[in-house]
């Protein structure tokens, strides 16, 4: 059974795909690996296992309990992060963290430590999980807290989901006074305009850039810088949220290439100006923009696309980020969307957690074979050469070498790892 991961490269062939409805079932019985499997929303093998099963966990999408006094949440693990938006931020409540979009399940979350805009300000998700239920594959359930469970507490976030399967989750919500955000976007000059915007901007929520990767020489590094916080006006009512345009089939290969890329990036940065521009935003929008377009990975055709986030220790950041913009550059390949971020000083709440102090630069590039995967073998090795990490959610070609350069401590997560649950990911990086 084919299932595809978001960016749609490994195609692989599954054994079974077993849905799962009641939390208090017990796991199925089956004759190979298994996996628990979301929203596959990960880009490259993580959320796969190539010849085993998949535990489709989507069915478990039930609230269980909600205090409004304290914003404690207790959760199935299949509820999806926009779903839990979507009840708690009309009543003040909201997310600490979320990735770059609500179409990610608790489960998810938790077995990769997802990160935000605001790391410098609250972590990663991991970090406001108060407990959760894990079944494992010998028929017992342990109920895991720092307190109780403190091994594999810290194993199962950023775990990859292979420590057994996550049934519940309780999470802290942070308080909000409203829905909306106010927003403040700016043209961003170069690599330096860039680290002299965020140290300017450590006292917003949200900061990310959004990077122009075709440009050069002195204009390297330019796009727009985008900063946010909670509006402090009353709640608003709910803003729409959901995809409103569809990618309705793969488009042909060919479609982004360095022309249409660079004219795409000539009019976004054009959205920007010299000063600060303020507009009034639903979260939606400004936390999840590409969620606005349902299905839009099928843009890049039928060969998928592969995604490098790298994180590289700020000492020298500026160098590396510079090196890794420039081989990108020099070597013609077109990213759609490459998104630079500081991360703060606060380690993951994970084993295996993947922000950790230092800069974060991501880049989608189309998949054409082997140009690309030597590419990124060249970016890995600025990375490694740097001490920095790749991010394993995002992540479909890595090398057994950089992935223990990267999670020098994977082998603790190997003997919490429950022996029926396995990945694709997983047999690559290990073997």
């Amino acid at each position: 059974m084919s299932v595809r991961s978001w960016g749609n490269y490994p195609k692989v062939e599954h054994a079974a795909v077993i849905p799962l409805a009641w939390r208090h079932e017990a796991l199925p019985k089956v004759g190979g690996t298994m996996l628990p499997s979301g929203l596959a929303r990960s880009y490259g093998d993580s959320c796969l296992n190539e010849g085993g099963t998949l535990l489709a966990t989507r069915g478990l999408d039930r609230l269980i309990a909600f205090d409004r006094t304290t914003g404690v949440l207790r959760c199935e693990a299949g509820m999806t992060l926009g779903q839990i938006l979507a009840l708690a931020a009309p009543v003040g409540w909201f997310l600490p963290v979320v990735p770059g979009t609500s179409y990610v399940t608790v489960g998810g979350a938790i077995a990769n430590d997802v990160h935000g805009k605001n790391h410098h300000l609250e972590g990663t998700f991991g970090a406001h999980v108060r407990r959760f239920e894990l079944a494992r594959s010998d028929g017992t359930r342990i109920e895991c807290a720092p307190p109780t469970e403190p091994a594999l507490f810290r194993a199962t976030i950023a775990g990859l989901g292979l420590t057994g399967l996550v049934t519940w989750a309780e999470l802290r919500l942070k308080r909000i006074d409203s829905a909306m955000f106010d927003v403040e976007t700016t043209r961003m000059d170069d690599l330096g305009h860039f680290f002299a915007l965020t140290e300017a901007s450590a006292g917003y929520e949200y900061n990310v850039a959004w990077v122009d990767a075709l440009a050069k020489g002195k204009d390297l590094g330019r796009g727009l810088f985008i900063r946010a916080r909670h509006s402090s006006v009353a709640i608003h009512p709910m803003p729409e949220a959901g995809a409103r345009l569809a990618m309705p089939f793969d488009l042909p290969a060919a479609t982004l290439n360095r022309h249409s890329v660079s004219l795409f990036n000539a009019l976004y940065r054009a959205r920007g100006s010299r000063g600060w521009q303020h507009t009034h935003e639903p979260y939606s929008k400004y936390l999840f923009p590409l969620d606005g377009i349902a299905h839009w990975n099928r843009m890049y055709g039928k060969p998928g696309f592969v995604q490098h986030q790298s994180v590289v220790p700020r000492t020298d950041a500026p160098l590396r980020v510079r090196a890794i913009l420039e081989a990108v550059a020099e070597a013609g390949d077109a990213s759609f969307l490459t998104v630079l971020k500081v991360f703060g000083d606060r380690e993951g709440a994970g084993l295996l957690s993947f922000p950790r102090p230092g800069v974060t630069l991501a880049l989608d590039l189309p998949m054409r074979g082997a140009a690309t995967l030597e590419l990124l073998e060249r970016l890995d090795a600025i990375v490694r050469d740097a001490g920095g990490a790749i991010y394993p959610a995002k992540d479909a070609r890595m090398s057994p070498e950089t992935f223990r350069a990267s999670f020098p401590r994977w082998e603790e997560l190997e003997r919490h790892r429950d022996p029926a649950f396995s990945s694709s990911f997983w047999r690559r990086v290990t073997r």
